[in-house]
């Protein structure tokens, strides 16, 4: 079957990037004392990065629900699968270098790795992926809610387990994207995308505005892009810091 790209879909992931860029850019002029913010607890900060990851991880679902419909092999799935694992760990390894106390063990790539695996073989769930959806939301108030009623669950706050989010307290890391309740966005992006192209085709097929071809050009880059925009700003603001 051949492949088809929906600019719809692509300018959304489109609008995520940017946003995402100017967030890090932020954060960077942060780090090196251009800015004076809290981006860990500041609710201008964080409330941001909820939406942007969100929005992200949607739009990873909206993708699942097309590449299915289109007939993607599971060797296809497997080989971009490979990319964003692997982008995971260069992730992993520069966060290593730059923030050796609260280097990103699972950011968001290495939770998409994760769900993209789970959300494909939960394809045929139909309308049970929107109450699975809510289900996987859910689960991180009730976590809290059992810490506090059964504390021998600290456990779950290691390291070998907190990739699950079911935590009573945020682990030390720059980025943290864990199974639950991420896993939750990502279903209802797969829902949805099921629901539009068996009920509202239209809504995502038809043509967009010229102005959004930019926006649709970065969600095809998507992952290129968040690989090299974060070294190409620190560049920038380092080099711009040197001259002071």
């Amino acid at each position: 079957m051949t492949r088809q790209r929906f600019d719809s879909i692509d300018a959304l992931r489109g609008f995520a990037i940017v946003w995402m860029t100017f967030f890090h850019f932020s954060f960077d002029l942060n780090h090196y004392r251009w800015l004076h913010q809290n981006f860990y607890a500041d609710p201008f900060w964080t409330w941001q990065r909820t939406a942007i990851v969100s929005l992200f991880l949607f739009c990873a679902g909206l993708g699942q629900a097309v590449a299915v419909a289109q007939g993607q092999s599971w060797k296809r799935f497997w080989k971009r699968w490979a990319q964003i694992a692997g982008c995971a760990l260069l992730v992993t390894a520069g966060s290593m270098w730059m923030f050796p106390k609260s280097f990103i063990y699972f950011g968001v790539l290495h939770g998409i790795a994760v769900m993209l695996v789970i959300v494909r073989l939960s394809t045929g769930w139909g309308r049970w992926l929107w109450l699975a959806g809510a289900f996987a939301l859910a689960l991180k108030p009730l976590a809290f809610a059992a810490h506090l009623r059964w504390p021998e669950l600290d456990f779950l706050n290691l390291p070998a387990w907190n990739w699950l989010g079911l935590i009573s307290r945020k682990p030390i890391t720059e980025d943290y994207v864990p199974l639950f309740p991420w896993l939750g966005v990502m279903w209802w992006g797969m829902a949805a995308g099921q629901w539009l192209l068996a009920r509202r085709p239209r809504w995502i097929e038809r043509p967009m505005p010229s102005a959004t071809y930019p926006l649709a050009w970065l969600g095809r880059w998507s992952l290129s892009w968040y690989m090299l925009h974060q070294p190409v700003l620190i560049g920038l603001v380092m080099a711009t810091s040197a001259m002071r």
